[in-house]
């Protein structure tokens, strides 16, 4: 049974194990994972022998891309981003060495005993881009991996963990951002604990045309929820905003626009976020509960083929044992009906 609405008097701070700040993360080598060589040995033969059981990457499993030493690694990294910290960058896989296909492949694999792939979309896409697309920011149906050169603000995404493997770099810009959400919701607890109270009430989402068939525009889920003395975080503020041209959805409450407000002045607060700048071939891993992330606004050089290209996974993290209902896996909706791999490929 899901946890009742808080009160401001319920409110309190939550994980404060996987609270950061930035000066607790400013050192990079904390948080990046350099691959070694005999992990990288593991990860070619991986690829051999994935390509030997199927030429479809879907039909391979984490049984399917053995990774006998690199995998307990790995492990470590699935507790660090489920109990700790939140997020990580492995680097070191040489983009150079391998096609799009191959690195795909690569990630896929990698991302297996991390978590279970889930649907990205309406489309079904299980390994997704992050590129642009041709989108215009006031296209209704439009998200955030569809946009090309603007920056995105701090948001989560609809999965326990989400991976970004960056294939190409863009000309300029582009960094990746992360914020500890976790952290924010404990300073509110101490200090807006009225407002915080407000986010655990549900908020209005728009679906982006991606509803199920005769089903409404619009779904409604908390920015914040407590479950089993676990935070669980759901924050995507313009699609909070974009659920409003629906005349049915709810509307935001004056209280809970100012909590949403105050949330967003705080995730600009350097105290709380860390920027990266993706290497090709570098993999960043992010506990979707705990760590918003965003980037910066980039410029892609289409002649010289410096066009910014990330691959994308959303992963069920076999790390948690138990989750609210809203966070429940997704693979049985209506986007898992047809599940594929986008191949919107970068320049060779």
């Amino acid at each position: 049974m899901e946890e009742p609405v808080m009160t401001a008097d319920d409110v309190r701070p939550l994980e404060v194990q996987a609270s950061w700040q930035s000066g607790d993360v400013a050192d990079a080598s904390r948080w990046t994972e350099e691959l070694s060589r005999d992990e990288l040995d593991e990860i070619d033969a991986a690829l051999a022998h994935a390509k030997s059981v199927s030429s479809n990457m879907l039909e391979i499993g984490r049984e399917d891309f053995p990774l006998p030493h690199l995998s307990a690694r790995l492990a470590r990294i699935e507790k660090e981003l489920i109990d700790g910290r939140g997020f990580v960058l492995l680097r070191g896989l040489p983009r150079l060495d391998y096609s799009n296909d191959e690195m795909c492949l690569a990630y896929w694999g990698i991302g297996l005993h991390l978590g279970n792939p889930w649907p990205q979309n309406k489309h079904g896409h299980m390994l997704g881009d992050v590129t642009d697309q041709g989108k215009a920011l006031d296209d209704n149906t439009a998200r955030g991996n569809e946009l090309g050169g603007i920056a995105l603000p701090y948001h989560s995404d609809g999965s326990d963990l989400v991976g970004l493997m960056c294939l190409q770099r863009p000309a300029e810009g582009g960094l990746s951002a992360v914020c500890n959400i976790l952290a924010i919701h404990n300073e509110l607890a101490e200090t807006r604990p009225d407002l915080l109270a407000e986010l655990y009430k549900p908020q209005p989402y728009d679906y982006r045309g991606e509803e199920a068939a005769g089903g409404k525009p619009w779904y409604e889920v908390p920015v914040f929820t407590r479950w089993e003395e676990r935070l669980f975080a759901r924050y995507i503020r313009p699609y909070i905003l974009a659920s409003q041209r629906h005349e049915s959805a709810p509307r935001i409450t004056p209280l809970a626009e100012e909590a949403m407000q105050l949330l967003d002045e705080m995730t600009q607060d350097p105290r709380f976020a860390v920027l990266m700048d993706f290497e090709p071939g570098d993999m960043q891993f992010v506990n979707n509960y705990h760590v918003l992330h965003a980037r910066t606004a980039y410029r892609d050089d289409r002649e010289s083929g410096q066009v910014r290209h990330l691959k994308r996974l959303w992963l069920e993290t076999r790390a948690l044992a138990s989750r609210p209902p809203h966070f429940k896996s997704n693979v049985g909706g209506h986007w898992g009906k047809k599940k594929v791999i986008s191949r919107l490929d970068a320049a060779e």
